[in-house]
This record gives C-alpha cells, sequence and structure tokens, in this order.
C-alpha cells in the first residue's frame, strides 16, 4: 500500500471517529431536552411572572429570577 493511501484511509478513519462522536453527544443533547421539555419546565419570563407589567428596561440576559 502506497503512503499516499496509508494517509487517505487515517483521514477516513478520523473523519469517520469524528462523526460518530458527534452523533452520540447531538443524540445525547436532544434526548435530555426531550426529557426537560416533557417534564413541563417553563423559563419564560410572562410564564414565571404572569401579575408583572412590561416596563421600558434594557433586555436582561442570563438567568431571570423572581426579586424576594
Amino acid at each position: 500500500m502506497k503512503t499516499s493511501n496509508k494517509i487517505l484511509l487515517g483521514v477516513a478513519a478520523i473523519a469517520v471517529a469524528g462523526l460518530v462522536v458527534y452523533a452520540v453527544k447531538r443524540k445525547k443533547t436532544h434526548r435530555m431536552l426531550d426529557q426537560i421539555a416533557e417534564e413541563g419546565y417553563e423559563t419564560a419570563p410572562d410564564v414565571l411572572f404572569p401579575n408583572k407589567e412590561k416596563r421600558d428596561r434594557k433586555l436582561q440576559y442570563g438567568p431571570v429570577l423572581p426579586a424576594l
């Protein structure tokens, strides 16, 4: 087997291994997200805090926690 064929075979093996790792991680992530969705967690601020009126504030990024 020529050296160029060995290199191509090695690159192909690495590419296949990378695709397998990507597919496994993607499946795990989607399984976790499906479980969270089925459990009914809701993170929308209008659902968490229905009595709060909208104020002209700047958009806040990050977790939205109620003020005690």
